[in-house]
């Protein structure tokens, strides 16, 4: 009987992490549950965004990382592990969007969190080829710096205009068409 409800159990999680439009709360003391994700990334008003919180941490290729040094830039955050099925897709495509605006003043940070090793987090990255930094994360830190914002669930992407403030924020799978069309809305704000 033990047996049969783990093996449910364990297809229900499965299940549940392979839809696009789910990730995994983050926030709850380490236990991870599903949440609804939003459809596409909205721009906030510039009038109404809020400063980003300071974070930093060791970087999965070595070093530390700080906030600051995405000041004067578009920032992309992007909360992912993985262990997270819509996190498999959407990082090589955010991989394709980096790879085309590196160049024009807007940063890429990827923020690994709730990583049972570092090296299941290197093959992930090594697999995907991803070029730009991600943080190593395990305990979920910055996620909760971030906690007035969703990027508590994974996947979460949240776009940082050029003075570090929260321009538009995302849980779940993010589109890339979107992530580009969000992108330039605030570029083209400088």
């Amino acid at each position: 009987m033990r047996r049969l409800l783990l093996v449910l159990g364990s297809a229900a999680l499965v299940a549940g992490c392979t839809t696009g439009s789910d990730q995994v709360d983050v926030n709850n003391g380490g236990e991870f549950r599903f949440v609804a994700a939003t459809p596409s990334g909205e721009v906030i008003p510039p009038e109404q965004r809020a400063d980003a919180p300071e974070f930093g941490g060791p970087l999965l290729d070595g070093g530390e990382f700080t906030s600051d040094e995405l000041d004067g830039d578009v920032a992309v955050l992007n909360f992912w592990g993985s262990w997270c099925a819509p996190c498999r897709v959407e990082t090589p495509e955010f991989q394709e969007v980096y790879a085309d605006v590196r160049d024009d003043g807007v940063q890429f940070l990827g923020l690994d969190v709730k990583e049972p090793s570092e090296q299941f987090a290197l093959a992930f990255v090594d697999r995907f080829g991803i070029e730009f930094p991600s943080l190593y994360d395990p305990r979920g830190e910055v996620a909760l710096a971030f906690r007035d914002y969703p990027a508590n669930a994974i996947p979460s992407t949240i776009v940082l205009d050029q003075e570090s403030r929260v321009a538009a924020v995302y849980t779940g799978e993010v589109a890339q068409a979107d992530l580009r069309r969000v992108i330039d809305l605030v570029l083209e704000e400088a």
